[in-house]
């Protein structure tokens, strides 16, 4: 047993770019939106295998010999499912602003709606797995975001640059009261208590922030991607929530580590990202989807919080890792071609006859981004491609000159 190259689906969400994984992969654009190419084992979209007796989805592989597939840590740790998704995410519009629940409120949740009767293709369904998902976003090029509630005093003062009679009660909120019971008053009454302040703001809002954006400001690149928050979904006042958060403008080989009860949105650009195996989200507004407040405010984080930048670390000889809290998963970088030497403390290890050695008990998913990667007794894998190694595959060498992301479960941390 080598590796698989894996047949992917991609999801035509509305906000997806046209071009963007059609350009990456090298095909022709489809005409539609493409917004997330996934990699992996879920439910709601599996990646398909081939080992000549047809194609099979990779969760039934799996599942009949969790052993071999992912080994007795993974397994003992996960059980029978591969505990991460893979994906390549591209945004030419913003996505909902958002928030991921925490494993057991997830679970809880889950019960919940299943006691309920609530079919898991309900519209109005939050859980649609017991799984949480903390995730990390790795950009392929420029890439906005917006992640973590600011410190409301300053989110006061900027708004207070706005010049809007329509902020003034929130903005002494903002400025007045402790930091979680303002962020909580201003999120929930912009939703819920006072709507129609908030879809009032909402159409007020854009005049104003063009006028800043253009206009010499400090804050000129975050009040822009406030602007195209609001140009995506005019009159939600979801907006007011995006509002809230920190802008973040990411450069490509930069990441983003998102946790439990942290609210964020993406808003533009290319990005590698990896997260527990789960589609659980509770929106906040930004989306014609449905939006709950109380379940919502149960499990949103009203804490300050920095957008938690988590840099790339050398893990072995052409290998960089981004290393975050989450057991489910770690992601690294390898550039292929570089001759950087030897690093026999690393599972990955450079062969100068081969290139790149990779060695792990568990599953793997390799992602080529640029390039074409080589596995010996394995398949060749293009921009857009992904293989997934299996725990009994033993050692593997990747060879080529390409930029391929690893996957895999890490070790005890």
């Amino acid at each position: 047993m080598t590796a698989d190259l894996l047949a992917t689906t991609v999801r035509p969400y509305a906000w997806g770019s046209t071009t963007a994984l059609a350009e990456l992969t090298g095909r022709p654009p489809t005409g539609g939106p493409e917004a997330e190419l996934w990699m992996g084992a879920h439910p709601g979209a599996p990646s398909r295998i081939d080992r000549g007796d047809g194609a099979e989805p990779l969760d039934a592989v799996i599942a009949r010999d969790p052993a071999t597939e992912l080994g007795p840590r993974v397994t003992g740790r996960f059980g029978p499912q591969l505990p991460f998704l893979l994906k390549v995410l591209a945004a030419e519009h913003a996505l909902s602003v958002q928030v991921h629940p925490t494993l057991a409120q997830a679970a809880a949740g889950y019960a919940a709606e299943d006691a309920a009767g609530t079919p898991l293709d309900a519209p109005h369904r939050i859980y649609r797995d017991r799984n949480h998902k903390p995730e990390l976003i790795c950009a392929l090029g420029e890439f906005d975001a917006l992640c973590g509630f600011r410190d409301p005093r300053a989110t006061a003062e900027l708004w207070q640059r706005l010049d809007l009679p329509v902020l003034a009660p929130w903005i002494d909120t903002l400025r007045t009261a402790p930091a979680d019971t303002a962020l909580r008053t201003v999120l929930t009454g912009a939703l819920a208590e006072d709507r129609a302040r908030g879809e009032q703001a909402a159409a007020e809002l854009p005049a104003a922030m063009r006028k800043l954006a253009t206009g010499g400001d400090p804050d000129a690149a975050s009040w822009a991607a406030y602007l195209a928050a609001a140009r995506d979904y005019p009159g939600d006042p979801g907006l007011l929530a995006a509002m809230l958060l920190n802008h973040v403008h990411l450069g490509a080989g930069q990441a983003l580590y998102l946790d439990a009860g942290v609210p964020h949105a993406y808003l533009r650009g290319l990005g590698v990202e990896i997260m527990a195996n789960s589609d659980n989200v509770l929106r906040c507004g930004l989306t014609p989807k449905h939006v709950d407040t109380a379940a919502l405010a149960e499990v949103v984080d009203f804490r300050p919080t920095a957008p938690h930048h988590t840099p790339a670390v050398p893990a072995g000889s052409g290998e960089l890792e981004f290393l975050t809290p989450a057991e489910e998963f770690t992601l690294s970088r390898i550039e292929l071609g570089d001759p950087a030497g030897t690093d026999a403390r690393s599972d990955v290890r450079l062969d100068a006859r081969f290139g790149v050695r990779i060695d792990d008990d568990g599953p793997q998913l390799l992602l080529c981004v640029r390039g074409t990667a080589h596995l010996d007794d394995g398949p060749a894998i293009g921009p857009g491609e992904c293989a997934y190694v299996p725990a009994a595959s033993g050692p593997l060498r990747l060879a080529g000159d390409a930029t391929v992301f690893r996957a895999r479960v890490p070790r005890a941390r």
